[in-house]
């Protein structure tokens, strides 16, 4: 019986994955609103266990958090326009800097063909289109506005995000006891206790993860940019989003503000200061933000968080990426209880071995 219920979970699990790899088109703004429901859920009990009505509570916090959303849209896409417009502004004069030193010294010292690094034309090209990366807003209004379908099917996404989001907040504890309901008695305690792992796993993830991510943001944005970095706001908000994957923020910031800094500068003694904000954002994060925040609860390796993005996102593209890292964490709850009973087994300690000795 064990046996059949394992090959029934592993049929149901590929069943699910290509299920999602059909529906990846259409689950962005399902997978968004279950996400904001799962965010905004321990907020909602807490107003609800206050004797406030369920509604009222889930109310108050789709408020809250489309509040939260909206400003920080309309405080952060104008200024990382602006960067991205002065970054393709200064790209021209970056690219005939290394025309002029960098292309010399690899031809004289590595003997590299220079017909392999043509940045004359790449002046040409960023030259003749930087002007483009102004106003990105206002061309993705009017080549959305032109095309008829897909303007209705961004709409329709805007649309159901917040109705996807409402709905799944009302009835979150209600769809969680049902299923729990739908699951046969015997099962029921050791189903209960691995949703209580899962929750608090997923949990340390999507709450956590989230605020580390912001907080590093916000650390490398401001420090870049009292350093006197001018694209060091997009550079910072780039790196702290990309944090949930180790070292990928880190290692991707720091490279893009040294190079920005020197061809802002060319002062190697300039650099020090972006050396000095990510030394810091990496003491912060492992000191104080993942410990408070994180936790250890998620119990990923490195290397399996990495395979994890990368594999879901070669499975299922953007969807892939965005479900690659919390599948993993549940996965490894899973894993850990299988580890536990294979532990606990006749098999591993070698009863069978004695009984037919």
């Amino acid at each position: 019986m064990r046996w059949g219920l394992l090959w029934f979970a592993l049929a149901a699990l590929v069943f699910l994955g290509w299920l999602v790899y059909l529906l990846s088109p259409v689950l962005m703004p399902f997978l968004i609103g279950a996400l904001l429901a799962y965010l905004g859920d321990p907020l909602a009990d807490r107003l609800e266990a206050w004797r406030m009505p369920r509604t009222a509570a889930v109310s108050i916090v789709f408020v809250v958090m489309g509040l939260i959303l909206i400003g920080g849209g309309v405080l952060l896409v104008p200024l990382l326009e602006a960067q991205v417009a002065a970054l393709a502004h200064a790209l021209p004069d970056y690219l005939k800097w290394m025309n002029a030193n960098v292309l010399p010294w690899l031809q004289t010292r590595l003997g590299v063909d220079p017909r392999y690094l043509d940045f004359n034309a790449l002046v040409g090209m960023i030259s003749q289109h930087w002007q483009q990366a102004g106003g990105v807003a206002a061309r993705l209004a009017d080549t959305l506005s032109r095309s008829g379908v897909t303007l209705l099917g961004w709409l329709a996404n805007l649309v159901l995000i917040p109705v996807v989001t409402f709905y799944l907040l009302r009835d979150w504890d209600r769809l969680v006891a049902y299923i729990g309901e739908t699951l046969p008695g015997h099962m029921q305690p050791t189903a209960a206790a691995l949703a209580r792992e899962v929750d608090d796993v997923l949990g340390a993830f999507l709450r956590g993860q989230l605020l580390v991510m912001l907080a590093l943001g916000a650390v490398y944005a401001i420090g870049l940019w009292f350093a006197g970095l001018k694209v060091g706001v997009l550079i910072g908000v780039i790196a702290g989003l990309l944090s949930f994957v180790p070292y990928l923020g880190f290692a991707l910031g720091i490279v893009s503000a040294l190079l920005a800094m020197f061809f802002q500068t060319y002062d190697l003694v300039s650099l020090w200061p972006v050396l000095l904000v990510f030394g810091i954002g990496q003491i912060l994060e492992s000191a104080v933000f993942t410990p408070l925040l994180v936790g250890d609860r998620i119990g990923l390796h490195p290397v399996a968080v990495i395979f994890a993005v990368l594999a879901g996102g070669q499975l299922f593209g953007f969807i892939g990426v965005l479900l690659g890292l919390p599948a993993a964490a549940v996965l490894a709850v899973f894993l850990r209880h299988l580890h536990q009973r294979y532990r606990g087994s006749a098999f591993y300690r070698g009863e069978h071995e004695d009984a037919d000795a």
